[in-house]
């Protein structure tokens, strides 16, 4: 797996999906407790300053007025303003005194701007106290706006109003600064929090991940053949669950695995076995057959004919028996290779006349000792047999076999034999089963000159020398069979197992 690949994998792991959740919950949670706290303390820490403020303003205003000439010139009015604003003895208040088109402030000159018209609008058209908050560049600050009525005669207490209106304006600086304190300890816990969030999803993760790898690894096993892996079960939740599932599964799959090679061997021990047992009789039938086929020029044709009939199928018979017992090798996995160097176009030559093909198969071969290997000579012999034999009885005269070597990079050095005929191919439908075991390509087609097993086991000798063999067809017409068998040239003798 590529790095890139292998990095996003990683991302888009369980351990960072949780991580990532956990962090976004404790964030959502801590962000939605830290703006719902901050606003109700807020709303606490300014209306508990707010009323104060109020209670005092009404309070001073209610003991000034009375003192008030009625109706006031604007020394009158500057004196109740600085009055009404001496009620707070830090001095803070600034304080508006309004009558009619007379204005006067507590502090000489002050242009007032924190009073908003709709503020002044509010004290104008109502008898009620009202408030509003202002926030300027530099500040905050809390606006009161009242009107000063005459005392009531009945039992209300609330007189016509005067006409009298009186602003102030106090900074609210110790109340932001305890906001701001606020603010500043929200962020501060937040990032514990967060911390603590990504800590507890890393422990969190783990002890999912746990089992996760565990049966991660459990799995891998059971594909690389060790059924008998368990997974420890602890606890009662999902995974355990999951764990004890992979337990019943395993064991299932184990129980008939065992079943299924326990039949294939018994069915590879019966061929073997039968295999065996046919030998002796078949020894004896064509020590006779060879005999009779002596004698059968002498005997009268159709007990001749029926002489012949029976030494073929006799030979044809002792043959199957051979190759079955071949096949039985390979799948108890007794087959064994007994390497040595030799000269492999030699060897094909030699394959070749043993069987009577020299004149009927045309070769290109190297000369001698220009390509030696390390192979095994008697499963070389049957390797080519069997392909030049299957060339000449399914495939079409001329049939030539040759010899070179391939150098490949990466690859190592390789022999590469080619068995072609001039026949007329194979189907493209046989092509991907010729080399499986009593494969028919016509169904109809109940007999064979072959056993049905040669291809077979020249595949399996090829696969013990570390090759490959395959099969095609040529443009120009025919099959041809490739075998590429690894060059070894190492110095160890002895047999080898592949």
């Amino acid at each position: 797996m590529h790095a890139p690949r292998l990095r996003a994998h990683r991302l888009r792991g369980l351990r960072v999906r949780l991580v990532v959740a956990f962090a976004l919950v404790a964030a959502v949670t801590a962000t939605t407790t830290g703006a719902l706290t901050f606003r109700e303390a807020r709303t606490g820490v300014l209306q508990q300053s707010q009323d104060t403020v109020i209670k005092l303003l009404r309070t001073q205003v209610t003991r000034l007025a009375p003192e008030l000439t009625f109706p006031p010139n604007e020394a009158e009015l500057r004196r109740f303003a600085t009055e009404v604003a001496g009620a707070e003895q830090s001095g803070t208040w600034r304080v508006l005194v309004a009558y009619r088109g007379l204005e006067a402030t507590s502090v000489p000159d002050d242009p007032f701007v924190e009073l908003t018209p709709a503020l002044r609008e509010a004290v104008n058209s109502r008898s009620a106290t009202v408030f509003q908050r202002v926030n300027r560049a530099d500040h905050t600050a809390l606006l009161v706006g009242m009107s000063v009525t005459f005392a009531s005669s009945d039992s209300s207490g609330t007189g016509p109003l005067s006409g009298v209106k009186v602003f102030l304006t106090v900074p609210q600086t110790t109340e932001q600064a305890y906001v701001d304190a606020l603010v500043t300890a929200m962020e501060r816990a937040a990032v514990p929090a967060l911390v603590l969030a990504v800590l507890l999803a890393l422990l969190a993760a783990r002890g999912v991940l746990r089992p996760v790898r565990a049966l991660r690894q459990a799995t891998r096993s059971i594909a690389e053949g060790r059924l008998d892996i368990r997974l420890a079960v602890d606890g009662s939740d999902e995974l355990a669950e999951l764990s004890h599932t992979f337990n019943e599964t395993a064991a299932a799959l184990e129980e008939t695995v065992a079943e299924l090679r326990g039949m294939e061997a018994r069915a590879r021990r019966f061929a073997a076995d039968v295999s065996h047992e046919l030998r002796t009789p078949l020894a004896a039938m064509s020590a006779v057959t060879d005999v009779l086929d002596e004698d059968a020029a002498r005997l009268d044709p159709d007990t001749a004919t029926a002489v012949r009939l029976i030494s073929e199928e006799t030979v044809k018979l002792a043959r199957l028996v051979d190759d079955l017992m071949e096949i039985s090798r390979f799948d108890a996995g007794a087959a064994v290779l007994h390497l040595d160097e030799i000269d492999l176009a030699e060897s094909l030559r030699r394959t070749l006349a043993s069987r009577g093909w020299t004149d009927t198969v045309d070769t290109l071969l190297p000369a001698p000792d220009a390509l030696r290997g390390r192979v095994d000579p008697r499963r070389l012999d049957v390797v080519v047999a069997n392909l030049v034999g299957n060339a000449l009885r399914h495939g079409a005269r001329p049939v030539r076999l040759s010899l070179h070597a391939d150098d490949r990079p990466g690859d190592g050095r390789r022999a590469v034999i080619e068995v072609l005929d001039s026949g007329p191919g194979i189907p493209d439908s046989v092509l991907p089963h010729v080399f499986e075991r009593f494969y028919k390509s016509d169904a109809a087609r109940s007999r064979t000159e072959g056993s049905g097993l040669g291809l077979a086991i020249t595949e399996e000798n090829v696969r013990m020398h570390g090759g490959t063999v395959r099969a095609a067809n040529r443009p120009d017409g025919g099959a041809v069979f490739t075998v590429e068998l690894p060059l070894r040239r190492d110095e160890s003798t002895g047999e080898e197992r592949p």
